[in-house]
């Protein structure tokens, strides 16, 4: 630069100017070239072909693209490197757009490309997903003479992929003359990046017939596709491959292999790869963590989170969220919440996976107001993040969120096949038929009903909202079920009544070669409870352990006791719960509580009180089956007792509520609520109702009012329940025909259920009552459920 400065013009030669320029790119000095070209400008040196060459190559190999391309613009230059070179970098900095302008240029210039042009113009154009685009370079590469090039054409199976465009990158592939290693490695990759991974098996299969040599790359794709499709055969051949030819210790082989035995459910394969890996990546740590959360052994994948950053590498957003969901998995609410302050920690909070992670790990341990507190404070949100809350609402029994939630989506995204399994719980917690059957028309526009967890949340939502017949129908439509559908349509038969036709439902599933698990015998052990199958329940009870190996947990006892107790075998009951080899909780012993109500057992009823009282002793709600017990005896000084009891104790009784939807609002009703618009017509109606059943000699049951000391004051109560009020306005609000749906939060209490009966035979109305267990049809003076509730 010192002997330039000095120099003449005349002394020096075009070779020199060049010489320096090549030695300021090589140096990176933007700044020494910058010198140069103010020298060659103030010299009036013509820059003709070669210089301006040279000055484009120093300009933009010092990053200042903007320069070169004004240099590059102002010279006739068909040198097709510098144009690549040019191009390439455009496409490094991901100015897609301008390196295409290059192309275009080029082609009006009648500049021909090479092989490399083309690889790089279609890597910008599948940058860019423009299909159309990739479809012109491949008309002006095959005009030029390229259409036999295999790097070519290599490229354009490439772009065609990543742009999913599949059937253009089989037609390429299939006019390829002689497909070296690299394209039939585009195809196997290609194939498994679109979702068709044993389409890429099957290439790979032909790939061997035709005697081709495999490669490092092959290997990693056909592990991916092994690790997709869960092959694991074929996977620990690669392995005995990669091994003979040497690729064993390379780094994306061992984390690809550590994935595949991850995903195929082999964790010894994983460990064992694990361990003899030299130094393992954070990749190599996150796939670990995975396979242990998809063994679930959440512990031991906290534990190795732990020991990984012991080791003083710093995880990243994949491996946090695979913890985060071993943590959501266990319930391990502390040691998430540990994780979350590691995260805030190291500023991971607006990472947009680790986020959802987050929110989903709340949710499942219960605590819906965190999770919502990190999906308010996101500032981008993805259909995951919508889907998780909508879904974390649903899950954890606040339907009404998760339906107002929903609305709010869909002035900003539009919901999936997830949202719609996510949002299906929402209307079969609340009842919401017509909102349910929104979804459903959605949901058959869309073409989501194919979706298994769709049509399985579907089926369930018609079950709960009382449409079994319609849930049946649906159910049939199914060609390929699982154990959760069949346990659904079994559960939504036993909440039903319709004992026989849950039995007859868990047959056929076992002749479909389907095993029960523990979630379907509780399903079918509760149908046999409420439809007095005593026989049935006990067979498929004793099946558990001697035909299917299961043994019998806290839910499977407590539905036979529900059996023994409806079924009137108090003694055997007590006896049974007595035998239990878990402890009996205070719901087992209430159920068989109940049960001595309903058959008049004092004796028993106080022995089974003893041991609840123990268990929870100020929960009200077994105070007053007591007290029922003792009102049915006509022993009014014990009910009075109980009456003292609990207004010492102040203990709080759970607030009766029921609701009905019509035209797609929902009114709810509270016992003895004279706020509504209609208390008036409602009260009315249910007093005409109340005389008419006096008239046939039917009492109000006063024992379901026995907090209540007076007795105008229970006849009020009585007419003011909940559930009366809610089918009373059903029947002065809805077209004549119309099925009266409504829904209630308790169990439905004996006088109730005798008014549901009795409105249905004398306003000639279908009555559908779901209470918190099961449903009552309630048609011609007749309830569905027998008794058995």
């Amino acid at each position: 630069m010192e002997l330039l400065k000095r120099s003449k013009m005349s002394e020096l030669e075009l070779h020199t100017y060049c010489s320096v320029l090549q030695l300021c790119a090589e140096q990176k000095s933007l700044e020494d070239g910058k010198r140069v070209h103010s020298i060659i400008t103030s010299n009036g040196m013509e820059i003709d072909e070669v210089l301006g060459a040279k000055l484009v190559f120093m300009y933009v190999h010092c990053g200042d693209l903007v320069e070169g391309r004004q240099i590059l613009d102002g010279i006739r230059n068909d040198k097709i490197y510098l144009w690549n070179f040019l191009m390439s970098k455009y496409a490094k900095n991901g100015n897609y757009e301008e390196a295409a302008s290059l192309i275009k240029k080029m082609q009006k210039l009648g500049i021909r490309g090479n092989p490399f042009t083309f690889t790089c113009i279609l890597k910008c154009y599948t940058a860019l997903a423009k299909v159309r685009e990739c479809k012109s370079v491949q008309g002006y590469a095959f005009k030029l003479g390229f259409g036999s090039d295999n790097t070519v054409v290599n490229s354009l199976i490439a772009a065609y992929f990543k742009c999913r465009d599949v059937e253009s990158a089989h037609k390429m592939f299939d006019e390829l003359s002689d497909p070296d290693v690299v394209s039939w490695n585009s195809m196997i990759s290609g194939c498994v990046m679109n979702g068709l991974s044993w389409n890429g098996l099957k290439f790979f299969i032909q790939m061997l017939h035709f005697g081709i040599d495999m490669d490092l790359v092959t290997l990693v794709n056909v592990l991916v596709a092994c690790a997709n499709v869960g092959k694991l055969s074929l996977g620990r051949a690669l392995h005995a491959c990669g091994v003979k030819t040497g690729c064993s210790g390379d780094v994306v082989f061992d984390n690809t292999l550590l994935d595949m035995y991850s995903k195929c459910g082999y964790l010894k394969g994983a460990t064992d790869v694990f361990v003899k890996m030299g130094e393992a990546t954070i990749v190599s740590w996150t796939s670990i963590i995975a396979a242990y959360v998809r063994k679930g052994l959440y512990d031991e994948a906290i534990m190795l989170f732990d020991e990984m950053q012991s080791k003083g590498l710093r995880p990243d957003a994949y491996t946090v969220s695979s913890v985060v969901h071993a943590c959501a998995c266990s319930n391990s609410l502390d040691k998430g919440r540990n994780i979350h302050n590691f995260i805030k920690k190291n500023n991971m909070e607006l990472n947009l996976p680790v986020s959802n992670a987050l929110m989903n790990m709340y949710a499942k341990c219960g605590i819906m107001e965190e999770s919502h507190l990190i999906f308010s404070q996101m500032p981008v949100k993805d259909i995951v993040s919508w889907n998780t809350t909508i879904g974390g609402y649903s899950q954890n029994s606040l339907p009404n969120e998760a339906l107002e939630l929903f609305l709010d989506m869909q002035k900003q995204l539009k919901p999936n096949d997830i949202t719609m399994a996510c949002v299906l719980p929402a209307c079969s917690g609340l009842a919401a038929l017509e909102k349910g059957r929104e979804l459903h028309g959605h949901i058959l526009r869309k073409g989501y009903f194919s979706d298994l967890h769709v049509a399985c949340a579907l089926v369930d939502m018609y079950v709960k909202c009382g449409l079994v017949a319609l849930a049946q129908q649906l159910f049939d439509m199914i060609p390929k079920k699982d154990i959760i559908l069949w346990t659904v349509m079994i559960a939504g038969y036993g909440m039903h009544g319709f004992g026989k036709e849950a039995v007859s439902t868990f047959e056929k599933m076992r002749i479909a070669g389907i095993e029960p698990d523990e979630s379907c015998f509780t399903s079918i052990l509760y149908a046999c409870s409420h439809s007095g199958l005593l026989k049935e329940g006990w067979k498929f009870f004793n099946s558990m352990r001697s035909e299917f190996n299961i043994e019998p947990k806290f839910e499977h006892y407590a539905c036979m006791v529900d059996l023994l107790v409806r079924s009137g075998n108090l003694s055997k009951a007590y006896k049974f719960i007595e035998t239990m080899p878990i402890k009996p909780d205070a719901a087992i012993w209430g159920a068989l509580l109940s049960g001595c109500g309903i058959h008049h057992d004092v004796e028993l009823a106080e022995k089974v009180a003893e041991h609840i009282f123990e268990l929870e002793p100020e929960n009200t709600r077994y105070y007053v089956l007591l007290a029922n017990v003792y009102a049915e005896a006509e022993k009014l000084e014990e009910v009075k007792k109980l009456q003292r009891k609990i207004g010492k104790g102040g203990f709080k009784k759970d607030q009766g509520c029921s609701w009905i939807e019509i035209q797609g609002k929902f009114n709810i009703f509270v016992a003895g609520d004279t706020s509504h618009p209609q208390a008036k017509r409602i009260d009315l109606l249910l007093r005409k109702l109340t005389v008419e059943m006096n008239g046939v000699g039917y009492y109000n049951k006063m024992r379901y009012a026995l907090i209540n000391a007076d007795d105008m004051n229970k006849e009020v109560l009585l007419c003011g329940h909940s559930e009366k009020l809610a089918m009373a306005f059903g029947i002065l609000n809805l077209p004549p025909g119309k099925t009266v749906r409504v829904t209630k939060n308790l169990r439905v209490c004996g006088d109730c259920h005798d008014m549901g009966k009795f409105m249905s035979k004398t306003t000639g109305r279908d009555i559908v009552l779901r209470d918190s267990n099961r449903f009552h049809h309630f048609k011609d003076g007749v309830c569905s459920c027998r008794g058995f509730w």
